[in-house]
């Protein structure tokens, strides 16, 4: 008979055990080996391609002619002249005057509701939810776990502690030439000459207006000063501060010599003329003396009213109150009414529940009943065989 481990006998889950996962072999890549010779870097299109002496195509189009037409442009466009302004009427309109005349008969229709329901009354029915009293095993609780059982301590070993390193500095000096300093030591050349054209001054005649549309609008303002915030008084800290840090402490200078600037020598030449700030958009673009435009006004349509203004609208005017009258409510009364007939309070729950008895977990027994123990495997399974009923011979 072949022997069953105790997750394979367990029905509930709770004695699950990990199986180890075999890891599939990685695939090795051959190693490229470079084929010998030499490669040929000759295509189809260099071989099959000839080429040919190609001249400039010869432009065929016309020459374009310009047609000067004399004579006056009418600058009246189609729409103007075929559409034009008509005098439209208001037409007045012909909806009928509808006054609202409330009924005078009272409304005492019933609804489906009130003609089909009938109130009967109700029974409590009967519980079939399982008592809340929970039941208590009188056999005692087995502690032991498999973790407690198979687990074995082991010693741990002594940490090793690695001695830290004393700092020790160099007596060389410090050598602070880069690679860039080496190699690039600078080339003596001479200054870029000056191409900017000769200074001409320019003056206007016209007398330059310095007010502005903002100017004029904005008018300043007094603004009143600031509210100056009271700074508590500085009270020193009592004692003396360390200033000492890391760096002052573990930091040891060394003896470098001060950095030989690399730079070129200028040769600056000192002009006493004045700068020359005129470009060529100053000069080629000069300021026109210009004057404001004034407003376009477009010529009211509408002329204003003349009188009083009433604060009539149209919703005053014609709006007419109207007593209003409570609506008589259908709701039935919360009476409870009583009825000879016995509720029927069968249910298809309670028809078909049948009670299930609930089963034990065979392995949550020290050994589960049927099975004999057989051995334990390296990896802490429990393995345990089928007891098969004796045979009785005839």
């Amino acid at each position: 008979m072949r022997s069953r481990c105790l997750c394979q006998i367990c029905t509930c889950g709770s004695d699950y055990c990990p199986y180890e996962i075999v890891r599939q072999p990685r695939h090795i890549p051959e190693e490229y080996k470079p084929k010998q010779g030499k490669i040929d870097l000759g295509t189809t299109y260099k071989r099959d391609f000839n080429s040919h002496k190609v001249q400039p195509v010869a432009i065929l189009r016309s020459l374009e002619r310009q047609q000067v037409k004399k004579g006056k442009l009418d600058t009246v466009p189609t729409y103007k002249d075929d559409y034009r302004p008509w005098d439209i009427q208001k037409s007045e309109p012909c909806k009928p005057e509808q006054t609202y005349h409330p009924p005078t008969v009272k409304f005492g229709n019933s609804t489906t509701f009130q003609d089909d329901y009938v109130p009967q009354e109700t029974k409590r029915r009967e519980s079939f939810k399982p008592s809340s009293v929970p039941r208590h095993s009188t056999a005692p609780f087995n502690g032991d776990t498999s973790h407690r059982l198979d687990y074995i301590p082991h010693q741990l070993e002594v940490k090793f502690a690695r001695p830290k390193e004393v700092y020790k500095p160099t007596d060389l000096p410090f050598e602070n030439l880069t690679t860039h300093r080496n190699d690039f030591q600078g080339l003596v050349g001479e200054t870029a000459k000056i191409c900017r054209p000769a200074y001409t001054g320019v003056t206007h005649i016209a007398h330059f207006e310095g007010s502005t549309e903002f100017r004029e609008s904005f008018q300043p303002w007094e603004i009143p000063p600031p509210e100056v915030k009271k700074v508590p008084e500085y009270v020193p800290p009592t004692g003396s501060m360390q200033l000492h840090s890391t760096s002052h402490l573990d930091y040891i200078p060394y003896q470098a010599s001060r950095v030989v600037p690399i730079r070129p020598v200028s040769h600056r030449r000192k002009n006493n003329f004045p700068f020359q700030g005129k470009s060529t958009m100053k000069e080629d673009f000069p300021a026109w003396e210009s004057c404001r435009p004034g407003l376009i006004k477009q010529k009211q349509q509408i002329p204003n009213p003349s009188g009083k203004f009433d604060g009539l609208s149209t919703s005053r005017s014609h709006y007419v109150p109207h007593e209003l009258i409570p609506t008589k409510s259908c709701k039935p009364l919360n009476a409870v009414l009583k009825s000879s007939v016995p509720f029927d309070d069968v249910t298809m729950y309670s028809i078909e529940y049948a009670p299930k008895k609930q089963e034990i977990c065979p392995a949550s027994y020290p050994t589960p009943p049927g099975y004999i123990f057989e051995n334990t495997n390296i990896h802490g399974h429990k393995f345990f065989r089928k007891i098969t009923p004796a045979v009785k011979a005839f």
